[in-house]
């Protein structure tokens, strides 16, 4: 049962503190949670639990809270709960209205959270996780953006897109790559799986017996010690030959052989699979399947076989082939991510069977137009997306893709430069999904998926993807209130220099200066200077009179003064 509490978003301001104070409201985890539309997103929670029946169940915002704050700290369920014990900022995040001392929860619920929010959940919930933030943004923008323009100050330039003209049918760059994201599994080999089977088979008899002792009788001979000696006897060596290892794995494949007629003696004698538990029947449909494929194998010259078992206890992860120089084979699910000219990423695709990313190229543009309401202009996409089908949809719609065109070579020099001009061009603006999938993989735990099943597999690469656009939105709204800051507090300094400026020009120079309007260049601190002598007096004002935030994190000023003042004398020339 799901108890849906009808009241507005709690204000951090409301937040009981009962040793005192109160909440900062410019804390990262008070501006997430700005971002998030809780209530909205809280339909399809509520709609897995029937109604009237059963405990009631942890409110959405806690789980959901509870799983980025998993994701974006990279850390267990265990510390989870013990750093929402500590920190009243992330209980606020997961919707308390009041710091405790108690845990909200316990770490093993986490584990339900992530059934109760599977990957089609999450995704959806990413997208409108980044609609409303961006809304959230162009809102703050545009209200501070009629509080500057009643206060006097200098026109920013900010919102400056050209909207009156039509826009074209198609806008926008679509940056579409796959990957894989790796569970944490041992490096599986023939004989260690098998090993491991022939152990999961002497458990399930030796719980099988029991029961059926005096029908049955003497317990049935397993050799483990025998069958154990002989594993080690190959384990153990650094660099065992191809033929000591073919006749441990045959070896090991007749004692699973014989094991495997062993427990079905058992059965027909009426002794219950379930005496070991419920989980090692699953467990022994997987040992079965894996003598199958290795029997195969052993008989055959292949060295690979459709849906190759690969571990025993997650039975449905499959080796994934992707080339890499560091790791030719990984082991986990196969995904298809979209990164849009935004810089926001989108899980589009999600397989523990090995496929072709090429194919997902017409679903990923479709999913493109639905979110936009329009195709990109350009899909910056690797070589083995540039199949001739999906270069007739891209024509068909009118997109162009990335990469050299198909048939000879044109005569026109000109025109073969500029071709390859614009796909050195496309090369380096599709970097920016490699550096998506990147920063997934060393910071928000795609590197290393450590969930055992499934779901919450899925749910977790999900998560990661979705915190990821979390960061994106926070950085905006940063950047957002730095350059509001900075505009407002510069106004003054601005003015002097354009003073100065002009006062060192004559009469006919500074008239004509000053009937042109404001150059339309956005400083990264937030300032439109009309020279550069006016901008190198701004950069020294501001380093001298205050510690300007981004001129701290700039550390390669000269650059930014020596770019735009190349812009600013081409303008004047």
């Amino acid at each position: 049962m799901y108890r849906r509490e009808h009241r507005h978003q709690l204000s951090f301001e409301d937040f009981f503190l009962p040793f005192g104070g109160k909440l900062s409201g410019d804390n990262r985890w008070i501006k997430l949670a700005e971002l998030i539309p809780w209530d909205e997103l809280e339909d399809d929670y509520a709609s897995q639990f029937c109604k009237g029946f059963g405990a009631p169940a942890k409110p959405f915002r806690m789980a959901l809270g509870a799983l980025i704050i998993k994701a974006r700290m990279a850390i267990t369920d265990e510390e989870l709960v013990e750093q929402l014990k500590e920190n009243p900022y992330l209980q606020f995040f997961i919707g308390l209205e009041a710091f405790q001392f108690s845990a909200p929860f316990d770490p093993s619920m986490m584990v339900y959270f992530r059934k109760r929010l599977p990957e089609s959940v999450i995704n959806d919930c990413n997208e409108r996780i980044v609609r409303h933030g961006l809304n959230v943004i162009q809102a703050a923008d545009a209200d501070d953006d009629q509080g500057a323009d009643k206060g006097g100050g200098s026109s920013t330039g900010h919102g400056s897109n050209d909207h009156t003209s039509m826009p074209s049918a198609n806008q926008g760059t679509l940056l579409i790559d796959a990957t894989c994201a790796p569970v944490d599994i041992r490096y599986p080999t023939d004989l260690s799986l098998l090993n491991e089977a022939r152990e999961v088979t002497e458990k399930l008899i030796d719980a099988m017996h029991p029961p059926i002792r005096e029908a049955f009788g003497q317990k049935p001979r397993t050799h483990r010690k025998k069958a154990r000696q002989q594993f080690l006897a190959v384990a153990k060596k650094k660099r065992p030959r191809i033929s000591k290892i073919r006749r441990a794995i045959k070896q090991q494949l007749g004692h699973l052989e014989r094991n495997l007629g062993s427990i079905d003696a058992l059965i027909a004698c009426g002794a219950c699979l379930w005496a070991a538990g419920r989980h090692w029947y699953h467990k022994l449909l997987v040992v079965s399947e894996l003598v199958r494929q290795q029997k195969i194998l052993y008989h055959s010259d292949s060295r690979s076989i459709p849906n190759r078992i690969v571990s025993l206890f997650q039975a449905h992860i499959r080796p994934i082939v992707r080339g890499k120089a560091r790791c030719n084979v990984e082991f986990g699910a196969k995904i298809s991510i979209s990164v849009t000219g935004d810089g926001f990423t989108y899980l589009d695709r999600l397989s523990y069977a090995p496929y072709k990313e090429g194919e997902d190229l017409k679903a990923q543009a479709r999913a493109y137009r639905r979110r936009h309401g329009h195709y990109p202009e350009v899909i910056c996409a690797d070589q083995i997306y540039r199949t001739r089908a999906n270069r007739a949809f891209c024509q068909r719609h009118g997109i162009r893709l990335s990469g050299p065109r198909l048939g000879r070579p044109k005569s026109d020099p000109e025109l073969v430069a500029e071709e390859k001009r614009q796909f050195l061009d496309d090369q380096r603006q599709r970097n920016a999904v490699e550096g998506k999938i990147g920063q997934g993989k060393r910071r928000f735990g795609l590197g290393l998926i450590r969930e055992k099943l499934a779901a919450t597999q899925g749910s977790a690469i999900a998560l990661a993807v979705l915190v990821m656009n979390l960061e994106k939105l926070l950085g905006l709204l940063f950047v957002l209130f730095a350059f509001l800051f900075q505009l407002l507090i510069g106004t003054e300094s601005i003015r002097r220099g354009e003073e100065r400026l002009l006062s060192n020009q004559p009469a006919a120079a500074r008239a004509t200066l000053r009937g042109q309007p404001a150059l339309p260049i956005l400083l990264p601190w937030g300032w439109f200077l009309p020279s550069q002598e006016a901008l190198i007096d701004g950069i020294n004002l501001a380093i001298k009179n205050r510690n300007d935030p981004w001129l701290l994190c700039n550390r390669n000023r000269v650059a930014w003064i020596n770019h735009y003042c190349e812009r600013l004398t081409l303008r004047f020339v």
